[in-house]
């Protein structure tokens, strides 16, 4: 019964990721290949934590 207020850190991570693969892609249609780079770096150690969450449940 107390799960169900629980809050998901899978959801909320997947909620990051998506905002550091938009701010990156803006960065690269910018023409700012460097942060596009740092940002898709963040985006895949991001997304690394959350298969890492999903592996153990």
């Amino acid at each position: 019964m107390l799960s169900l207020f629980k809050k998901d850190p899978v959801k909320k991570l997947k909620k990051a990721y998506m905002a550091k693969l938009e701010q990156a892609m803006h960065a690269q249609r910018n023409g700012d290949i460097k942060t596009y780079s740092q940002l898709s770096t963040e985006a895949e150690a991001i997304n690394a934590e959350i298969t890492k969450l999903e592996a153990q449940s």
